[in-house]
């Protein structure tokens, strides 16, 4: 898989930890752990790219340094 830069943050609105890739438009996920949040990411990651490539559309070269960043 292609490496992303992943934002991993509390969002107290949600109640749930959220990892998302920014570069991957709407590509989220959330959940009650950073570790489960980044599991479902990468769940929703792959479903992303397979449509996108399914589909015929682009996928979009990663804009970010990637890495992981946490914060509470």
């Amino acid at each position: 898989m292609m490496k992303l830069h992943i934002n991993l943050f509390w969002s107290d609105e949600d109640k749930s930890w959220v990892a998302d890739a920014p570069d991957l438009k709407s590509c989220s996920a959330l959940a009650d752990t950073p570790e489960e949040a980044l599991h479902e990411l990468e769940v929703a990651m792959k479903a992303w790219l397979e449509t996108a490539k399914d589909k015929g559309l682009p996928i979009p070269k990663p804009r970010y340094r990637p890495a992981i960043y946490a914060a509470e």
